[in-house]
């Protein structure tokens, strides 16, 4: 099971000699050793990103292939170090490897050593793009812990009608995407249920990708339908409080009843 991010003092803080050191210039960014750590740490971590980009494209990995290799273990055995480093630092190693930043800490560098051992699964080292995530540890989000816990709130508080809200748009999904795939058929590009689905879900979201149309008039009115569902139900209301999520305000209020942040102004619909 992955567990959140953990706080420092669950970790353990030694108390002395040099994994003291160590963990200051790891955990603690308050020093100057420390905001040089996490400085470098993010020239890495986007020079190893940025790595893994400019080899996904075929021209530029063919030219300079064998160099982004080498690069991708220097990048790697990097971030093992740190790993280890951050593991034997600690009094709790345990806990952090159970952690989120633990699990991707991991994910890291295991894609690297596992292409190695098992070249065919090669793909897998596009994983390690999950090496961006790292920046949000150490630009150090907890300033906005607060912000985070309203918002987890105000999603929990209306948990209920998110709810009831996605099963009647998977209801609908489902149900117009069987009607396109029984109406259209394998010959309009409607080739299984699945697919229909797929049609039905950028509909409903005025996405529009065209890349499956409906070439029948029944299969148009069935879209001309879906268009103008999705357009009532998703469209976003105008008085919600934009610092809790509270809906349903009256069209004078001011104020939230809930959290008392200023609202948006009204707007009528045109």
């Amino acid at each position: 099971m992955i567990e959140p991010a953990p706080r420092l003092s669950s970790l353990g803080r030694p108390t002395s000699g040099w994994r003291l050191r160590l963990y200051t210039v790891i955990f603690e960014a308050d020093t100057p050793a420390g905001r040089a750590f996490d400085l470098a740490l993010i020239a890495i971590v986007l020079t190893s990103v940025a790595v893994v980009i400019l080899d996904s494209v075929a021209s530029i990995s063919a030219r300079f292939g064998d160099l982004f290799g080498v690069l991708e273990w220097i990048f790697t055995i990097v971030f093992t170090l740190e790993y280890i480093a951050r593991l034997i630092c600690v009094h709790h190693p345990l806990r952090y490897v159970r952690s989120f930043f633990g699990v991707i800490d991991l994910l890291a560098v295991l894609p690297t050593y596992v292409a190695l051992l098992l070249p065919g699964v090669h793909s897998l080292i596009d994983v390690r793009i999950l090496r961006l995530l790292r920046i949000f540890r150490v630009l150090k989000m907890g300033a906005y812990v607060a912000e985070f816990r309203a918002l987890g709130l105000a999603l929990s508080a209306s948990q209920r009608k998110i709810t009831v809200f996605l099963i009647f748009v998977m209801m609908v999904v489902l149900v117009t995407g069987t009607l396109m795939y029984v109406v259209e058929g394998p010959q309009h590009g409607f080739t299984s249920i699945p697919l229909g689905i797929y049609w039905a879900i950028v509909t409903m979201t005025t996405v529009g990708f065209g890349d499956v149309t409906p070439q029948t008039d029944i299969g148009r009115f069935i879209a001309s339908l879906q268009m103008l569902l999705g357009w009532g139900i998703l469209e976003p209301t105008t008085r919600t409080c934009h610092e809790c999520l509270s809906e349903g305000h009256e069209p004078g209020a001011t104020f939230c009843r809930d959290c008392g942040a200023r609202l948006p102004p009204y707007q009528t619909s045109s």
